[in-house]
């Protein structure tokens, strides 16, 4: 574990899940802001778990990776020394590879058809798909579109040709990133500002909530919004403390969660708009490039994805899903 030894000792000191006869108290963390419209999902999840358990249920929420980067909070939900966390997709491909899919380069028709993916089948097996990893998945988070921001402006993909562009760690956004022509360069999320403001990247991407509530637009005067990936946030829960729950228990989290999904859909879509007409008015360029430059540039990330016949599969599955 790479997280600092006080961090250890404190959670080791409050534990994941503090319980008595009539009370079980579930800690969540997680990397966002409390602005954030997912941080006001899992807050109206945390307070209609309290009121369909009269009480016996609660959700302790530690926003602004207080308890440690998603990395860091994921290996504490394996250990069992945190109940909830809040992950990208992206990042959560290190521990289960069929999440890669999610950052797959245009994979979705339109905001319905990704919906419809989510809600699907497919979209419960990819969530069970990290029980053995100790973790399991209770819903998706809308996390929108990701585009490019930058310091100078880009049009096609040429222009990305000797940009350094932070990415997630995930290996998909650095081949995607490569397939573009930029420089892919993993940064964590909350070192970003600085590394901008210095000059160690000329760029990223990322949906427009977060570059607006990041502040990321005081040092990126253009946002292109080529909308090249959406990659959901999934609420994750320690199987560790999910096996400690009883079948009504159990009942209680999926529905609290499931409902603060649909909730979490209107307060993006909302918070979206505003970042929108926001940043416009703090004097970001906002840019409309030919999408289908940047798709072509991208078909060969495919064609490697088809040669696993699982991940095939599902890539074929999700094409097939209607709005």
């Amino acid at each position: 574990m790479r997280y600092p030894i006080f961090l250890f000792f404190v959670v080791l000191l409050t534990f994941s899940c503090k319980s008595d006869k009539d009370h079980k108290v579930l800690k969540l963390g997680h990397g966002l802001d409390v602005s954030h419209p997912v941080h006001k999902a899992m807050q109206f999840m945390a307070d209609r778990l309290e009121e369909k358990s009269g009480g016996k249920l609660s959700v302790e929420i530690y926003p602004s990776q207080q308890l440690g980067s998603e990395r860091e909070l994921l290996e504490l939900l394996q250990i069992g020394s945190l109940s909830m966390t809040k992950v990208s997709a992206g990042a959560l491909e290190n521990f289960v590879p069929s999440m890669r899919v999610f950052s797959l380069p245009f994979l979705f028709r339109d905001e319905e058809h990704r919906f419809a993916v989510f809600d699907s089948e497919i979209g419960k097996e990819l969530l069970n798909a990290s029980v053995p990893k100790r973790l399991k998945g209770l819903t998706f988070y809308d996390a929108g579109s990701r585009s490019f921001y930058t310091q100078t402006p880009v049009h096609t993909p040429d222009d990305l040709k000797g940009l350094k562009i932070r990415v997630m760690e995930s290996q998909t956004a650095v081949d995607m990133m490569k397939s573009l022509g930029g420089a892919p360069t993993p940064i964590a999320w909350g070192e970003l500002y600085t590394a901008l403001q210095q000059g160690i990247v000329d760029g990223a991407e990322n949906n427009l909530p977060s570059f607006y509530l990041s502040y990321h637009y005081e040092v990126c005067k253009y946002f292109i919004v080529d909308e090249h990936t959406s990659i959901p946030d999934v609420l994750m829960m320690s199987t560790t403390i999910w096996n400690q729950l009883d079948e009504q228990e159990k009942k209680w989290v999926t529905e609290a969660a499931q409902e603060s999904a649909v909730y979490e859909k209107k307060l993006w879509k909302e918070a979206s708009a505003y970042a929108l007409e926001e940043i416009k008015k703090k004097g970001v360029e906002v840019i409309y490039p030919e999408k289908e430059v940047f798709r072509d540039k991208v078909k060969p990330m495919y064609e490697d994805f088809m040669q696993d016949l699982d991940m095939k599969r599902i890539i074929e599955g999700i094409q097939a899903i209607n709005n």
